[in-house]
C-alpha cells in the first residue's frame, strides 16, 4: 500500500498495524461495505442532532 494507511494511522494517532489488518479483513470478506459501516456505527460519536432528540424523547415519555 504506497503508504496510504500509515498516514492515515499517524493523522488520527491510531495504530498503522491495526489499520492494516482492518484493511485486508475488510478487503477479503464478501460484504466489506456492510462490515465497515457496522465498525463505523460502533466507533463514530453521535451527532448533536441524536443526541437532542434523545434528550427530548426522554423528558417527554
Amino acid at each position: 500500500m504506497a503508504g496510504v494507511l500509515g498516514a492515515i494511522a499517524k493523522h488520527y494517532n491510531w495504530n498503522a498495524n491495526i489499520l492494516r489488518i482492518l484493511f485486508i479483513v475488510i478487503s477479503i470478506t464478501p460484504f466489506p461495505g456492510i462490515i465497515v459501516y457496522l465498525i463505523l456505527w460502533l466507533i463514530m460519536p453521535d451527532s448533536q442532532d441524536t443526541k437532542k432528540r434523545r434528550h427530548y424523547r426522554w423528558r417527554n415519555h
